[in-house]
């Protein structure tokens, strides 16, 4: 893997030309030293170029793909960000790979707003979730790698039996939270698919951009991307309910309108699956009310109380067993002791509720987080860098053995280890 990653980066160069066909920019302006470049390629080869970073990505199972004029392409493996031994990317190839992967519609708006969501497939390679955006006036990319095959919540490590009793509700607001990069959108569309596979239902969701690409099984379900087929998040739920919907998913709760239309929908009798960037139950219940103005909290905490079917908060730890990442887990589902907290505004006593109640399914992040130490799939010291309770962590690591658990661990390191070796020869050929 080493051919890969250069120890530093290829130096600078001279400025390189603006890109004057899609903005009217004076280069003056935004000055950015770039190289220029020794050879100029064809379109067809930057795209080839292009393809390949891709498929290193891919083949190295990186999450993410960065370009940015004047340095090499990087990617993020694992959590970590790392240069590939590619040559500097210039201010032209930017420009024709963002006039291939975006239609008119979508240079327009790029032009009008300087940055555009959207997704690009490449066969034999991979679909990717697309941010085109400008830094100090240059064209800059981040690639996030989806995978063609939904994965299950066994495939995941999600907890299975509190997510299948989930996806089998009738009515209610299902929110999957955690910071970017945690997995959101892959624990959604594991919710998705499940209920595809299971249940006789019209799904319809409303996503920016499309991620994942669902095929009928048992259900219908329909995939709407905004600015393609509907206007906003807030247009299409406002129509949504007369497609005679089951299951609605909106890709993200950006505002006010969105949460009360999505709340709205699960009390009329749907079924509502939605992401929020918040931590823990606690916050994400937070995060609800301050969408709303004061005088409406109230009517919010009980209309929560009555749709709210279940968070799921995750974050993602480097496993120490195999290559990648583990999600630690946090459930909370709608008992009767959640129900009465949430009408009453009592926020502050749901961490102990949820870890008290399993016979719910429940589950806090430091028993998801002990059961990952137990299982040697990542360490204690991960396990309290992510917890929101580190002090009562320490004292449940006693139930853990110390002397064959660090030894358990040292070994696990070294399988993983060699199995990053294994992987860096395979794909290197050496």
């Amino acid at each position: 893997m080493d051919d890969y990653f250069p120890k530093e980066m290829n130096g600078g160069g001279d400025d390189a030309p603006m890109f004057s066909e899609i903005f009217n920019l004076d280069p003056n302006e935004t000055a950015v030293p770039v190289p220029r470049e020794e050879t100029r390629l064809s379109e067809s080869e930057i795209i080839e170029k292009f393809h390949r970073i891709l498929r290193v990505a891919k083949d190295i199972k990186a999450s993410d793909v960065f370009l940015k004029v004047g340095v090499p392409p990087a990617i993020r493996l694992d959590g970590i960000i790392q240069f590939l031994k590619f040559d500097d990317i210039t201010e032209r190839e930017t420009r024709i790979i963002l006039e291939s992967i975006c239609d008119r519609y979508l240079l327009e708006e790029f032009r009008n707003e300087h940055e555009v969501d959207t997704a690009y497939q490449v066969e034999d390679i991979g679909r990717f979730r697309v941010n085109a955006f400008l830094q100090r006036g240059y064209i800059g990319f981040v690639f996030r790698l989806v995978r063609f095959e939904i994965p299950t919540f066994e495939q995941l490590n999600l907890p299975v039996e509190p997510l299948m009793r989930i996806a089998g509700e009738r009515r209610g607001l299902v929110l999957v939270t955690g910071v970017a990069g945690s997995g959101k959108s892959t624990t959604l569309a594991s919710f998705i698919e499940y209920i595809n596979q299971n249940f006789n239902r019209h799904i319809i969701t409303i996503e920016d951009p499309i991620e994942f690409i669902y095929t009928d099984k048992r259900s219908i379900v329909e995939q709407r991307e905004i600015g393609m087929d509907t206007r906003s998040f807030s247009t299409a739920l406002k129509h949504v309910v007369r497609q005679s919907p089951d299951v609605i998913l909106i890709g993200e709760m950006r505002d006010k309108d969105t949460m009360e239309a999505a709340i709205n929908a699960a009390e009329t009798g749907h079924l509502v699956f939605s992401t929020l960037h918040s931590t823990n139950a606690s916050q994400t219940v937070d995060r609800i009310l301050n969408f709303f103005p004061p005088h409406q909290h109230n009517l919010i905490r009980l209309q929560l109380s009555m749709v709210l079917k279940g968070v799921i908060s995750q974050r993602l730890i480097k496993r120490i067993d195999s290559l990648g990442r583990v999600p630690a887990v946090e459930v909370m589902t709608l008992s009767p002791t959640v129900r009465k907290v949430l009408e009453e505004g009592r926020f502050a006593e749901l961490p102990k509720i949820i870890e008290e109640s399993e016979y719910f399914g429940m589950q806090s992040f430091n028993q998801s987080l002990v059961s990952l130490v137990k299982k040697k799939m990542i360490t204690r010291e991960d396990a309290l860098a992510n917890s929101d309770d580190p002090d009562k962590l320490l004292l449940e690591f006693r139930g853990v053995s110390k002397s064959s658990g660090h030894q358990d661990i040292d070994d696990a390191k070294k399988k993983a280890a060699d199995k990053r070796r294994k992987r860096s020869k395979d794909l290197l050929g050496d």
